[in-house]
């Protein structure tokens, strides 16, 4: 973008309300980390793909953009005075409004990420406004969405993001040709190449990986999960390499894992296998342990987990161990939580209870200072 002339214009919001007097805040805070890795510079970069969230050009219900700005609030780039055209407030650290819908919650999270990608540039065409962090989400959504109305959506009216959904289609004519000067004046093809190179380059391999999700055996079973997705159009193929269109195949290290190209998370969510928690999106790193563990358990054994692991891994151990062990005598998983806090407990027992985690499944949180001679395997993470 073209250099800003020090006499421009400074925003100043340090009056915004904090998002936690709108819903009912959290005390747990997520973490928005872009972990920088060196690219490889003897790799031609071809032009990436614009990364978009499912319905991007629907727009989202209210409380999507509100947990979006409270997690842009606490993440943003704060420049020195000299070089600050908007100014956000000081507070960091806000707790995050309440989201219960995971669907909300990783929609949300993926529109502050890429709020922040393009924060010089939003900056660039913002308009004044006491609330800038809810204005730079839903700018950046509104331009994603080629600066169309949102669909109607279901979900709680919330003021603040109505009145400046107002706000920005009263000016959509003037932003969007802001937004076209920005482009020409840094003869830019499209906004991604504000990016960093290496950010384009990273953003274009992330947009190729396949998605691993595993069957959650204490909702479901494979051959339920495996019927619901090939009456839904999709077609098992044979390996990875195969991936293409609507297909999906198993993974060769993880058993209950199964895996799709990258494209076709929308189409998961339709299958209603994800809103309903038997098939589980999940990171293969984090499938690794839990599977070799179920491997090397023997019949008459229980598991010890300890480390930095979430409720999600603790509920994939037990849903393997179930599944290994269909008898009355099912091994415990003893769950380390004496580095916890009382808000991470909670929500470990939660997200464990929402994945169909029962007494029957012997889950055991361990606080130390007691032995246990019946642990035969132990995960670290």
């Amino acid at each position: 973008m073209g250099k800003k002339r020090s006499t421009g214009r400074r925003l100043n919001v340090s009056n915004m309300k904090k998002a936690g007097s709108l819903i009912k805040s959290s005390k747990d805070s997520k973490d928005l980390a872009v972990v920088d890795e060196q690219a490889d510079s003897r790799t031609p970069a071809a032009p990436p793909e614009p990364q978009t969230t499912s319905e991007s050009h629907l727009g989202f219900p209210d409380t999507v953009y509100l947990l979006a700005s409270v997690v842009f609030q606490n993440h943003h780039l704060e420049k020195v005075a000299a070089h600050r055209l908007v100014n956000y407030g000081k507070e960091r650290g806000l707790s995050l409004p309440e989201v219960k819908d995971e669907v909300m919650q990783c929609t949300a999270h993926e529109l502050a990420f890429n709020t922040l990608k393009y924060q010089e540039l939003l900056e660039d065409i913002m308009i004044d406004s006491d609330q800038m962090s809810l204005v730079a989400v839903m700018l950046y959504d509104f331009q994603d969405r080629q600066f169309l109305p949102r669909k109607d959506q279901i979900g709680d009216i919330i003021p603040e993001v109505r009145h400046v959904e107002k706000c920005l289609l009263r000016f959509k004519t003037k932003l969007a040709a802001s937004l076209a000067r920005c482009r020409v004046r840094s003869d830019l093809l499209s906004i991604e190449y504000t990016l960093p190179e290496s950010m384009r380059r990273k953003q274009e391999r992330s947009g190729r990986l396949p998605l691993y999700a595993w069957v959650n055996t204490l909702k479901s079973s494979e051959d339920a999960v495996q019927g619901v997705l090939e009456s839904a159009g999709f077609l098992q193929v044979e390996s990875i390499g195969q991936l293409e269109g609507q297909t999906f195949c198993h993974d060769p290290h993880c058993g209950d894992t199964l895996v799709f190209p990258a494209q076709l998370k929308a189409q998961l969510y339709s299958t209603r296998l994800l809103s309903e928690h038997k098939l589980i999106i999940q990171d293969k790193s984090c499938s690794l342990g839990p599977n070799a563990a179920c491997s090397l358990l023997p019949e008459e054994g229980d598991v010890l987990m300890a480390g930095s692991f979430s409720g999600l891994t603790v509920s994939h151990t037990a849903s393997l161990i179930a599944e290994k062990h269909k008898g009355n005598n099912q091994p415990t998983v003893y769950v380390c939580v004496s580095d916890c806090t009382d808000a991470q407990r909670e929500e470990l027992q939660l997200t464990v209870s929402t994945m169909g985690c029962t007494s029957k499944h012997k889950l055991f949180y361990y606080n130390g200072g007691i032995s246990f001679p019946s642990i035969k395997c132990v995960i670290l993470t």
